[in-house]
């Protein structure tokens, strides 16, 4: 069976995500989760269901997490967010909904909730609206302006997801979030010298089993940033690190306590240090906030 939505195309059976018509990185897990939400888009389908339909009932795992981390992974190859979704819908108390309009092909089941009959196109229909389609697809590929390749001596920084270390469940989609927000806010600082990678499947391992050196070898990447959610002694902390692949040193490493021991004003703590970071060692620059403590209160 093979889903068709917005842009990206998904085989359920071979759980292969495409975009655009180029493969987009999508792992196990995560695929069984689309492939089930893909069959019931419109309809809320449990936790509980997505747990059997991706591990079974005989596999004990740290459900939670689990479910957490692959529910991040849909959204990650998607590019979605779960505040506000295009595709997948979290259901508080209930579970996930799969929200934009799905097409599919390769089966004899209508969608849920699409009851419309289908009426068969004569064969020599369907020969000239390919020959017509192939024809505009061609004019289009002609007349589209040229995408030039990315500048090669741009720095390559990858993002790792954020890791919660709290044992507390209901901070993974928070931390999940921040990696997604460093990633979008360090995009914008200087695209012309740095790229940002924070998609591909290997940054989007859990730290037990996450290798430095393999994220330097797939990406080529020559920095990778890497954060923990943790419990402090006054409350939470976060502790980030700025890492060197070449060597794995660390070029900046901070803790990050809040003031209040909770998660106001984490987001742009968090953001701003990962920015000072890329600023000090990759653009040789200072952030906004440097500028403004030098140049003291404005008159």
């Amino acid at each position: 069976m093979t889903y068709r939505f917005g842009v990206f195309e998904f085989d359920a059976d071979r759980k292969e995500l495409r975009k655009n018509g180029r493969a987009a990185a999508i792992e196990p897990q995560p695929g069984k989760a689309l492939a089930l939400l893909l069959s019931r888009a419109g309809e809320v389908v449990s936790r509980e269901e997505l747990r059997d339909a991706v591990w079974g009932q005989d596999t004990h795992v740290d459900f939670d997490r689990g479910l957490a981390y692959c529910v991040s992974q849909v959204r990650a190859a998607l590019g979605d967010s779960g505040d506000n979704p295009r595709f997948v819908q979290t259901i508080p108390k209930q579970g996930f909904k799969f929200i934009a309009p799905v097409a599919h092909t390769g089966g004899d089941a209508a969608p849920p909730g699409d009851g419309r009959s289908r009426l068969p196109i004569p064969f020599g229909m369907r020969a000239a609206i390919a020959i017509l389609v192939a024809g505009l697809a061609m004019a289009w590929l002609v007349s589209r302006p040229r995408v030039e390749p990315p500048p090669s001596n741009r720095t390559i920084i990858g993002v790792s997801i954020f890791d919660n270390e709290t044992g507390n469940a209901e901070y993974d989609r928070l931390v999940a979030g921040l990696s997604d927000l460093v990633v979008e806010h360090l995009t914008k600082i200087a695209p012309d010298r740095i790229a940002v990678v924070g998609n591909a499947a290997i940054l989007r391992q859990p730290r037990n089993i996450r290798n430095l050196k393999a994220v330097a070898q797939n990406l080529k990447a020559d920095y990778v940033l890497l954060g923990q959610l943790q419990n402090g002694e006054t409350g939470l902390r976060f502790i980030t690190h700025f890492i060197h692949l070449s060597d794995e040193t660390h070029l900046r490493a901070n803790r990050l306590t809040m003031k209040d021991g909770g998660v106001a004003g984490l987001e742009d703590a968090v953001v701003q240090e990962f920015e000072r970071a890329v600023r000090e060692h990759v653009l040789k620059t200072a952030t906004p906030q440097d500028l403004k403590s030098l140049n003291g209160p404005a008159n």
